[in-house]
């Protein structure tokens, strides 16, 4: 579902500020694989996520989607087969328009664009049907605002609209960090349902190493550009926290170099 062979990234190469992002990162996601990503502050991780999605172009090597090289394809190409959902509740959604406009922007996302103005009936049933699962009562609200909404609301929403086209891959870079721990819980609950419902392919990007360990069926820790470890749904369901933070000092040769990946 997702080849990344072998790429790397440079920012600003033969300055004082070059920083090699990404080193050699290999990694093969098959159908239906849910991958935590984790690691300290700089270690590849965002960057990852953001070489899939065609946010820059890799200095070398190639990335597949669904069979389809998107290595030199513009972001806006590559949208048609991702969904991806950010850290800020404030990115994803339009403030200024309403709950189901919001839906139909998502909903219509890769298609033909027609002359035709509106939300048909079929289409509203069909939010109201979808909003409903997030049980939140947002269906009972779709002409409000979505500048209205509370935080976790608001990323719940983005959840869904990014799901909504059951998207190839499903690219989640930290998205429950901005939020309060149980707001959090909810969204990242709300998660694993509709990637195990719709049975998506995923990458969620954590700092939150029990989360990591808790969701998916893989976990890769990155390290300075490298992707060090790369732990199977069997050794997951071992481990602990205190398991992974030594098997990260023993792969990288340092230790955790940020709070934030100890949190629980």
């Amino acid at each position: 579902m997702l080849k990344i062979n072998h790429i790397a990234k440079t920012f600003n190469p033969g300055t004082i500020t070059e920083k090699k992002a990404l080193v050699d990162v290999d990694l093969h996601l098959m159908p239906g694989d849910f991958v935590t990503v984790i690691g300290g502050n700089g270690a590849g991780k965002s960057t990852t996520l953001n070489a899939v999605a065609g946010t820059f172009l890799v200095d070398k090597g190639t990335i597949e989607v669904d069979g389809v090289d998107v290595t030199r394809l513009p972001e806006y190409k590559r949208a048609k087969y991702l969904g991806r959902v950010f850290q800020d509740p404030m990115t994803g959604t339009a403030a200024s328009m309403t709950i189901e406009e919001n839906l139909a922007l998502a909903y219509r996302r890769g298609k033909l664009r027609t002359l035709r103005w509106g939300i048909s009936n079929k289409e509203r049933e069909a939010f109201r049907q979808a909003l409903s699962t997030l049980e939140l009562g947002l269906e009972d609200r779709m002409t409000s605002r979505v500048g209205l909404l509370s935080g976790g609301q608001r990323q719940a929403l983005t959840l869904l609209m990014a799901t909504l086209q059951k998207p190839k891959l499903l690219l989640l870079d930290e998205h429950t960090a901005a939020l309060d721990p149980k707001t959090a819980q909810k969204v990242l609950h709300l998660t694993r349902k509709l990637i195990t419902e719709d049975n998506l392919t995923a990458m969620m990007v954590t700092h939150n190493m029990k989360d990591a360990l808790q969701y998916g069926n893989r976990t890769i820790m990155m390290h300075e550009g490298k992707i060090i470890l790369d732990i199977n749904r069997e050794t997951k369901a071992q481990l602990k926290v205190d398991d992974l933070l030594r098997m990260f000092e023993k792969a990288s040769g340092s230790g955790i170099v940020n709070d934030r990946m100890l949190l629980g």
